[in-house]
């Protein structure tokens, strides 16, 4: 089952990151976000994906290319019959293609353009700007459960403001970042039955989050996986700062692998 990802975002909100370089490559903890959003799938089994690109995607089209050179151990022999020797292993073994979908679309039109790379009758989608420490084993069960188009993961995202409970003027707690506790919002990790590229558009203009999921709603063909646990979105330099604090955590939230997978 392929693994999309969207890649193309300009990313504004994050301008000294995202003057050189896509925003799933702001690195956190020393790699590229999106490295770290592909573990997550992999984890659980999921090694085949397809990015698509769109803003400065040849960064992203360079990091695959030279990945192993760049976390391996080399030996690079000079001169005039150059050669390379990688050594040791634990590479992981992943199937990346990557997709120039145009620096202008918008996300509906991305997955448009990965159809063809898309062979299953189901796939997966997800954000390249997004973490959590989400069993995609059992979304992808819920999503087999209930036959319908589409499953979409519903999340209660943290608060950008601490929240205060007070009695009279007394505070009583206070928690700097508390999750929203009335109603989910869209988390990403999406599963769909290939009959959804036909809700899409090749157009620009096509924005997955508009039309297309709202008349896949209308016609009761969307599902929520609703996600207790952890996630968190790279949006503003804030949340930046809260993903590479969270990193230094003996146990980072969203690490759901093993060091060595």
């Amino acid at each position: 089952m392929k693994v999309v990802v969207l890649c193309g975002g300009l990313g504004t909100r994050l301008r000294d990151e995202t003057e050189f370089r896509p925003k799933p490559m702001i690195e956190v903890g020393g790699r590229p976000l999106l490295w770290h959003i592909m573990k997550i799938y992999a984890h659980y089994g999921f090694n085949e994906f397809v990015l698509a690109l769109g803003y400065r995607g040849e960064v992203i089209r360079q990091y695959f290319l030279n990945y192993e050179a760049m976390t391996r151990d080399v030996t690079v022999r000079l001169g005039r019959t150059p050669h390379l020797t990688l050594h040791g292993g634990g590479v992981e073994p992943w199937t990346v293609t990557l997709v120039d979908t145009g620096a202008a679309a918008l996300t509906g039109a991305r997955v448009k353009r990965v159809e063809r790379h898309v062979d299953g009758e189901l796939f997966m989608l997800t954000y390249g700007d997004g973490v959590a420490d989400i069993d995609v084993g059992a979304l992808l069960t819920f999503h087999r459960s209930h036959g319908r188009i589409g499953t979409v993961t519903g999340v209660r995202p943290p608060s950008r403001f601490g929240e205060l409970v007070s009695s009279g003027t007394r505070v009583v707690e206070f928690s700097e970042k508390p999750s929203v506790s009335n109603g989910f919002i869209n988390g990403g990790f999406f599963v769909f039955h290939r009959a959804f590229f036909d809700y899409l558009a090749a157009d620009d203009a096509c924005v997955l989050e508009h039309d297309p999921l709202e008349r896949l709603a209308k016609d009761g063909q969307l599902e929520m996986y609703p996600h207790e646990g952890y996630w968190q979105c790279m949006d503003t330099p804030r949340d930046l700062q809260h993903l590479t604090d969270a990193w230094r955590r003996a146990r980072p939230p969203w690490k759901v692998w093993a060091d060595g997978d």
